[in-house]
């Protein structure tokens, strides 16, 4: 199995996750809260990886959603706010592994987004036109960073079990004038297997893209929404 190290902004919910993987793989597990909105924190914690671990082969990136909103309902700095927290994250922390992924002769880079790249998501607008942004990036850096051997792919949730989704439910609610169970189940009628995915069934796809057994994908989007999202394309 692979060391890991992970980085979130809440100090004990990464503590913990880092303790229970730690305990039950027996691989050895580098936490350390970082608000990826900063540069020198990702920064850091980029350095304290490598001195861990000699090295970064593999790097999955995901950031939590900005708020809920219109486009045009919010001023510069909330754009700006949105801009750090889902563009300049991903390209922050990818900026500082890949060197070292090209000194190791390669590596891989998954990149969470969204279902709004594919579909743009009604009161998301902060999140749908960022998110949109770091799917380009994903694209780009495939064809840039195919050379050093470094595959480059993006992972696109459905509707997963999260805490995430969880607040949406409840601000649709309050939207709709109707309970938070009766916004799920509007919310699950959309989607053609009938419930929201859990956090293990996106783990294993992620885990599969970063591995060898997906070693000549790179550039792909890979959606995991149980036949949520309705285009083509």
């Amino acid at each position: 199995g692979a060391a890991v190290s992970m980085a979130s902004r809440d100090e004990t919910a990464i503590r913990a996750a880092a303790h229970r993987i730690g305990q039950a793989t027996g691989t050895k597990v580098h936490a350390e809260p970082v608000d990826v909105k900063g540069a020198e924190a990702i920064q850091r914690w980029a350095t304290n990886t490598q001195h861990a671990f000699g090295g970064v082969d593999l790097l999955f990136t995901n950031s939590g959603g900005p708020p809920t909103g219109a486009a045009l309902s919010f001023d510069d700095k909330a754009w700006q706010d949105a801009v750090d927290l889902l563009l300049f994250s991903t390209l922050r922390m990818i900026r500082a592994a890949v060197p070292s992924m090209q000194a190791r002769g390669g590596g891989a880079i998954l990149m969470s987004t969204s279902s709004s790249v594919k579909e743009p998501i009604q009161n998301l607008g902060l999140s749908t036109v960022l998110r949109a942004s770091v799917s380009a990036l994903a694209k780009t850096l495939a064809i840039e960073l195919a050379p050093s051997k470094i595959r480059v792919n993006q992972i696109i949730p459905g509707r997963i079990d999260t805490d995430r989704v969880r607040q949406l439910d409840e601000i649709n609610a309050k939207k709709q004038g109707v309970t938070v169970d009766e916004a799920k189940a509007r919310a699950i009628a959309s989607i053609p297997m009938g419930r929201y995915g859990v956090a293990d069934e996106f783990g294993r796809v992620a885990a599969f893209l970063l591995s060898d057994a997906a070693g000549y994908m790179t550039g792909a989007t890979v959606q995991i929404d149980g036949g949520m999202i309705r285009s083509v394309m």
